[in-house]
């Protein structure tokens, strides 16, 4: 009995480990590979950020037909009934958007609380003909802010772009760290393991042991470290196209292999360049919004009309009560009216004149701002330019560094199997072996990182993508 419950548990477990083995196929299975292009689209379809900068964007369009209703004229419609006295009014009534009684016609001798039905209907069109420009410039600071906001969008989506090469590259060399962190332990575990038969046999010395144990201990917390930022790394790069992912997995294409074949002169003051477009856009809205400020105190030159129709529970003649009073929820009489306005506030003038130089110091400030980012974008590029080319070298030295630690720590290897040499020296072959290996691909990960620079200053992609192609 006790025999076949053994035999079900070793069953279950097997089956349950093949389940687990299964499953974690699958999913490796369905992690897709995904190259620097694909990571890029996912990245601006997906990411919240861009999202809202295209809401914003979205709004700024309706905010300018908004203010292009400013061009058709306003019309106002009214319908009301009411049950008032007439104390100096005959049938008061309510005034268009607002609730003031209206004061006009006689007053009596002697006031009475009775009240009467009455109606009032009018229809109002007023348009602005004539406005010295006040309109079209409300007009011209909202395009502006549609072009900010469009700006705005370009130079974060560009900016984003820049981010997520960047932290593809960072996973792509995190990831051969860690191979090179993996093959230095294997390394110093097959070495552990020569000296503690040498010195269980007595030709070493105990020292030994624990020299290759610490060295085998430092490999392995080295090759933690690395897994360690890998994971981080690709937790980065995920949040950047938008969607956490554990087990993201990049194509390496050409970046462990080769390196950037030509290079490409400097125009970073282009307006090319999306952050210098926004810096500028903002500029545009400044002065829009002065010059709209500036208009805001002209005259208006307006075409109006008017009508109203009115009833009464008064008698025209008299000023006495009707005999049927719901004969004043009908109408009685009407009216039109035509005309020229002109309007001028003459005190909004003289603050309009003060906000108008206000403004004209925001137009100043953006300004200087625009200066100030080509001022720094220009200093970015050359120092990129410097860093490029002093990481091309490292990079091309790079192999000189590898093979001269090659051999020396196959040297120092052979010279220790032989008894010419000390362990530590071994050791010190094997730290300089394992930066090199290091040194070889973080250098050539460096030059297509400032490279990215170059043409992030430059504000042109291609530029850099061309290269990966």
């Amino acid at each position: 009995m006790k025999h076949l419950r053994y035999v079900h548990t070793v069953r279950m477990k097997s089956t349950t480990s093949l389940l687990l083995v299964g499953m974690s196929l699958l999913s490796g299975a369905s992690a897709q590979t995904l190259t620097l292009n694909q990571v890029i689209d996912q990245s601006v379809r997906q990411y919240p950020f861009l999202r809202a900068k295209q809401a914003e964007v979205s709004s700024a369009q309706r905010r300018l037909q908004a203010t292009r209703t400013e061009l058709l004229p306003s019309m106002i419609l009214q319908d009301q009934y009411t049950y008032a006295t007439s104390n100096s009014l005959n049938s008061s009534f309510f005034p268009n958007e607002g609730t003031s009684i209206s004061t006009s016609g006689g007053v009596r001798p002697v006031a009475i609380s009775q009240a009467s039905f009455g109606s009032y209907t009018s229809a109002t069109i007023e348009w602005r003909a004539i406005t010295f420009g006040r309109v079209r410039a409300n007009i011209g600071a909202a395009k502006a802010e549609l072009q900010r906001s469009e700006a705005d969008y370009e130079n974060e989506i560009f900016q984003h772009q820049v981010r997520t090469i960047d932290a593809y590259l960072l996973l792509l060399i995190n990831q051969k760290l860690v191979q090179i962190q993996r093959s230095n332990l294997e390394r110093a575990e097959t070495f552990k393991r020569v000296v503690d038969s040498g010195v269980r046999s007595g030709m070493r010395a105990g020292v030994d042991s624990a020299l290759a144990t610490a060295e085998a201990v430092r490999a392995r917390l080295l090759l933690l470290e690395s897994q360690q930022n890998e994971q981080v790394q690709r937790l980065r790069l995920s949040e950047l196209v938008g969607q956490l992912q554990n087990n993201m997995q990049v194509d390496s294409m050409r970046f462990y292999t080769s390196l950037p074949t030509s290079s490409f002169l400097s125009d970073s003051l282009s307006p090319k360049n999306p952050t210098l477009r926004l810096f500028q856009s903002q500029i545009n809205l400044s002065a829009a919004r002065s010059l709209a400020t500036q208009r805001s105190g002209m005259p208006m030159i307006s075409l109006v009309g008017a009508g109203n129709a009115r009833g009464s529970g008064f008698a025209n003649q008299g000023d006495v009560f009707q005999t049927n009073q719901l004969n004043g929820l009908g109408y009685q009489v009407g009216n039109y009216l035509f005309g020229v306005v002109a309007r001028w506030n003459l005190t909004n003038l003289l603050r309009a004149h003060q906000d108008y130089s206000a403004d004209q110091y925001l137009v100043e400030r953006s300004r200087q701002l625009f200066n100030t980012q080509r001022l720094q974008i220009t200093r970015q590029y050359q120092e990129a330019e410097t860093q490029y080319q002093v990481a091309l070298e490292q990079a091309r030295q790079a192999p000189v560094q590898l093979r001269a630690a090659r051999q020396a720590y196959n040297q120092a290897r052979y010279r220790y199997e032989n008894g010419l040499t000390d362990l530590p020296t071994l050791l010190q072959s094997v730290v300089t072996l394992n930066r090199a290996e290091v040194d070889g691909y973080v250098a050539t990960s460096n030059v297509w990182r400032y490279l990215l620079l170059k043409a992030a200053a430059e504000g042109d992609l291609s530029l850099f993508m061309n290269q990966v192609k």
